[in-house]
């Protein structure tokens, strides 16, 4: 086993990091105050990426990525993890789930996804289909070659940057031995389609400035020409996209909390009560003990996930444990850092009170908790026949 990563790998690493530290920070606050990034500072953000040659750096090659394998960009997203999401959305990592374009739609939508002249987001929550996927109610009937759809999406992250929504969207219904399931197919809508509406959602505690919108569908019309891989086949490609999501939250939750570590160990370090510094006191020094080796044991988590899915091997139960403890490893980690700090953890001086509203959310979106324990168990058991 070789842990230590290639040069290449190293100069990712450090240029990502130093990227996020002098092109994210320093606007943090602002957003955090606000709620909201202004669209001219999101174009400047991909601009700067573009330059450094990491925009769409997780798309193959032969559409003008830069083909990093799935190791390589978990590095990236991890660093990423470090600052506000709702800056480095703008980073530019299209969903992988475009690589199912055909001839036409590459030309519509992969390629500007990749040159950053479209962006894109992805929606597949309802009000009453959360992680029951198959319950979804927005519904798309035929009608000659189009489709006529109806119903509602929300919780749909970045949607009010996007030119374009992936849509998982019921198409029909199959009987199965668990009685009966939805169909689903995934169609590519633009933004200013007829009957198509991206709306503000909810304010959330979590990821200010990072919106989630909501969807909705009035009798819209799309033609077959819409529909992304084929017809009531949007879970294969879903799977894929879930992969790698899941995943990318495992990575950005190990990056934030190495972030809020370091705050805590330079404070115990530098905090004197009692005429010596706080770490001293086992107190406070068997915290960060606990706090580094969850860290570092969520981190060779998830970089052996990715590890697995380069490789080729299975990886499903892998990525969801990878998934399910760097997330209760975050929620861990920032509370023992605002607890490190005391009454001036909560204060908005620090990042820490958010890094701590932030994690919350990772336990939920892209797969609950519950639902990752669900994966992991059946894995081990299916085998077994129970």
């Amino acid at each position: 086993m070789d842990f230590a990563l290639t040069e290449e790998q190293q100069m990712i690493v450090d240029t990502v990091r130093g990227f996020v530290e002098t092109e994210i920070y320093p606007h943090e606050n602002e957003v955090e105050r606000t709620g909201f990034v202004p669209r001219e500072l999101g174009r400047e953000i991909a601009a700067k990426c573009k330059a450094l040659g990491f925009f769409a750096c997780n798309m193959p090659e032969e559409v003008g990525g830069a083909g990093l394998d799935h190791q390589t960009f978990t590095l990236v997203e991890r660093e990423l993890g470090r600052g506000s999401m709702a800056l480095t959305v703008f980073f530019g990592r299209p969903s992988g789930i475009l690589m199912a374009c055909n001839a036409e739609q590459r030309q519509r939508y992969l390629i500007p996804a990749v040159t950053g002249e479209k962006f894109d987001a992805l929606a597949m929550t309802e009000p009453d289909a959360g992680s029951d996927v198959r319950g979804m109610k927005c519904f798309a009937r035929q009608d000659g070659d189009d489709w006529i759809v109806s119903g509602t999406k929300h919780f749909i992250s970045h949607a009010d940057i996007a030119d374009f929504v992936i849509v998982f969207i019921a198409t029909g219904e199959e009987d199965t031995p668990r009685g009966p399931k939805k169909k689903i197919t995934c169609f590519l809508v633009d933004r200013d389609t007829p009957g198509f509406e991206i709306r503000d959602g909810y304010n959330s505690v979590s990821h200010r400035g990072y919106k989630n919108c909501i969807l909705t569908f009035d009798d819209c019309r799309l033609p077959s020409s819409q529909i992304l891989g084929e017809v009531h086949k949007g879970f294969d490609i879903a799977n894929d996209w879930l992969y790698a999501t899941r995943l990318t939250v495992a990575a950005t939750s190990v990056g934030r909390a190495r972030r809020a570590f370091d705050y805590a160990l330079s404070y115990a370090a530098e905090r004197k009560q009692f005429g010596k510094p706080i770490g001293a006191n086992q107190g406070v020094s068997f915290k960060l003990a606990d706090m580094i080796t969850d860290i570092d044991a969520a981190d060779l988590l998830t970089l052996s996930a990715a590890w697995r899915l380069d490789q080729g091997l299975p990886s499903n139960r892998e990525i969801a444990s990878a998934k399910v403890f760097a997330t209760e490893m975050l929620a861990r980690v920032t509370d023992e850092a605002i607890q490190i700090y005391g009454g001036m953890g909560l204060m908005d001086d620090l990042p820490l009170a958010r890094f701590w509203r932030d994690a919350r959310v990772e336990r939920i979106w892209d797969g609950t908790s519950e639902i990752q324990r669900h994966i992991i168990s059946r894995d081990l058991l299916r085998p077994l026949g129970a």
